[in-house]
């Protein structure tokens, strides 16, 4: 059994260079993510191009992502290593766009003084310095470190989500999306959402003729107003970062497992992301404690682990995709798939649905029981959109999925999907004669042999929405 969750592997200054790249697609990337908060636009795209290009080269699928910067709260600059914030000490914070030091914290968002209030506590970066206001005046706000650390570049200032008068997207998250579109960027991340309508505002053309849209779950709103956010988006991420902040650490392993199962009903990808090799920054080998976390991370149901500074700026970021992919591969082999496709039917019991997610339901469920007890060889799902593919991803089913699109945006955002080969497939009108030509097709590309015995998913018609209504049992000639 090959590796069934799929990696996404964050583009940066470690692994710009293509030679890296090619490197990274060979020890098992599936997902290049590129991250716009920080460097220019034309960076961000000048690696884009290079992630199309070298995929091109070594003639593999490799989706795309970006991650928009949403409404971020960061400190100025630290020239040079950074600096250290001692505890027990005293600095001022001040709202701007000037340099930050041991003693005054520039911070670039003008409403600043009339969002903190004397005793919050903020959290620099992931949480390793805090701060707890002592005072607001008029033009800064004093406080005392608690815990101190060095800081460097420019990193965020968090503060509590309800607080924040900014908008997600911002009118810059939707300039940089704008330039990606017409790149064509296969799925894009937003950050910071609150609400369904945040996702609505993304404004994009439905998937798979614009992206396929990603919403981050780091907010106290987002967590509250979970199923309404998962509705309206493609795939989901549970960006433990942010969310381990506004939440509370203890609450964050319940949190992150009600997500993964909220997309399962669903049927949405859904993204474990933030520190999940963080040590491989640094080190060669992860903790025993990182990779426990990546495998329950599997067990629970993720479609995918993602990888962020481990790539991003990492001494060796091959090797981190490449003990991500050893430390996902063994965690498939010992995934519950007999009890999980159990769980997903009950999941889905309880969920509202309309006709044609009721549909495909039936017909999904149908085809993992049928291809279970038969033995199938593969399940070959054919979709304009993905839909298809991906309801029948959420059964997690011991065969290989083979995803079949004539759309080419859509063949790459299947790398998203777990478990599924993404492939290539003619545009047809007739359902019945194409699952026919993509069963010998998927012999001839050697996902399967003669006398295999496969199951067949589609829909009769790509014009009527979103339903799977076609299940077909057929040997390989």
């Amino acid at each position: 059994m090959g590796r069934r969750t799929k990696i996404i592997a964050t583009i940066g200054p470690s692994s710009s260079d293509p030679t890296v790249l090619r490197r990274m697609i060979d020890a098992g990337m599936d997902v290049a993510r590129i991250g716009l908060a920080h460097g220019s636009l034309s960076e961000a795209i000048e690696r884009y191009r290079m992630v199309r290009q070298v995929a091109a080269e070594a003639g593999r699928v490799v989706g795309t992502l970006i991650d928009l910067p949403g409404p971020k709260v960061r400190l100025g600059q630290f020239e040079n290593d950074g600096v250290d914030l001692v505890a027990g000490s005293t600095i001022a914070l001040r709202p701007g766009d000037g340099v930050s030091t041991a003693s005054v914290l520039s911070v670039d968002y003008g409403n600043l003084l009339g969002d903190i209030h004397p005793g919050d506590v903020l959290q620099i970066g992931d949480g390793a310095v805090r701060m707890q206001v002592v005072s607001v005046d008029g033009d800064s706000a004093k406080a005392e470190i608690t815990y101190g650390g060095r800081v460097r570049g420019r990193p965020g200032l968090h503060i509590p989500s309800e607080r924040l008068q900014l908008a997600t997207p911002t009118a810059e998250d939707l300039y940089k999306l704008d330039a990606f579109v017409d790149e064509g960027v296969d799925m894009v991340a937003v950050s910071f959402v609150r609400s369904a309508h945040d996702i609505r505002r993304i404004g994009t053309e439905p998937f798979p003729r614009g992206p396929l849209v990603v919403a981050k779950i780091e907010t106290r709103a987002a967590v509250e107003n979970l199923e309404g956010i998962i509705e309206v988006s493609g795939a989901v991420m549970v960006a433990r970062g942010d969310l381990g902040m506004e939440m509370g650490i203890e609450d964050l392993p319940h949190i992150q497992k009600r997500i993964i199962r909220e997309c399962i009903a669903f049927g949405r990808p859904v993204i474990t992301a933030t520190q999940m090799l963080e040590s491989m920054t640094v080190a060669p080998a992860p903790t025993r404690a990182e990779v426990s976390d990546v495998a329950n991370a599997i067990f629970d149901g993720s479609s995918a682990v993602m990888l962020s500074g481990e790539t991003a700026a990492g001494v060796d970021p091959v090797n981190a995709v490449a003990t991500m992919a050893r430390v996902s591969e063994r965690a498939d082999t010992e995934f519950d798939y007999a009890g999980w496709a159990q769980r997903v039917r009950t999941i889905r019991a309880g969920a509202n649905a309309d006709g044609a997610s009721q549909i495909t339901d039936a017909m999904t469920g149908a085809a993992w029981r049928a291809a279970t007890e038969m033995g199938a060889a593969a399940i070959i799902g054919i979709s304009d959109t993905g839909f298809t593919v991906r309801s029948i991803a959420r059964f997690r089913p011991i065969m290989p999925i083979l995803g079949f699109s004539p759309h080419e945006r859509t063949v790459r955002q299947l790398t998203l999907s777990w478990g599924t080969t993404p492939l290539a497939a003619p545009p047809a009108n007739d359902s019945l004669s194409l699952m026919d030509s993509l069963v010998v097709a998927a012999r001839e590309q050697g996902y399967v042999r003669s006398g295999d015995l496969v199951a067949v998913l589609a829909g009769a018609s790509s014009g009527r929405g979103n339903s799977t209504d076609l299940l077909r049992l057929v040997r390989v000639p």
